[in-house]
């Protein structure tokens, strides 16, 4: 199962639009859920994939854990989450230019990322469709390795030093 995941903040109807089009020309209907914060009335609704505007946050675990692929904006949280559960991710930048978000914080973020293992950025929308079936075609291999919800320990005592120094 693919889980197509926003944020809970901000729509991100670029990113829907793009995952519903991409399930609408797929010759095997994937198995995707999205939570998709429909802004407002009248909002792009996806209609080849299942979704729901917002999730508990049981919900939202559950069906992360059950996902073999998460989908989402280039958030800091659902990245780290994804690479915490060795799960392999696609991420679409959202874009201050665009209004998406107040700069282009997620555009540096995935650049930055882009290549680790079990990480998959699409620059734009158009890119989408490729990235999904490269993540796709690597499901069994792409995931990386489990990271822990700590620092390096190395990490902190360096940083704990550099504070008190």
């Amino acid at each position: 199962m693919i889980f197509l995941t926003v944020g809970t903040h901000e729509p991100f109807q670029r990113l829907v639009r793009a995952i519903d089009d991409w399930c609408g020309a797929t010759d095997v209907a994937p198995d995707v859920f999205g939570q998709i914060t429909v802004p407002k009335a009248g909002a792009y609704e996806p209609r080849n994939f299942e979704w729901v505007a917002r999730l508990t946050p049981l919900e939202f675990a559950d069906r992360f854990a059950q996902a073999d692929l998460i989908v989402s904006h280039a958030g800091m949280g659902t990245i780290i989450s994804a690479l915490q559960a060795g799960k392999p991710i696609v991420v679409l930048p959202r874009r201050g230019h665009l209004g998406e978000t107040r700069n282009d914080h997620q555009y540096a973020t995935a650049k930055k990322l882009a290549g680790r293992a079990g990480i998959f950025v699409a620059d734009d929308e158009t890119h989408i469709a490729e990235v999904m079936e490269s993540a796709m075609s690597r499901i069994d291999s792409a995931n990386g390795p489990v990271i822990s919800e700590f620092a390096n320990p190395d990490f902190t005592s360096a940083l704990r030093k550099f504070i008190l120094a």
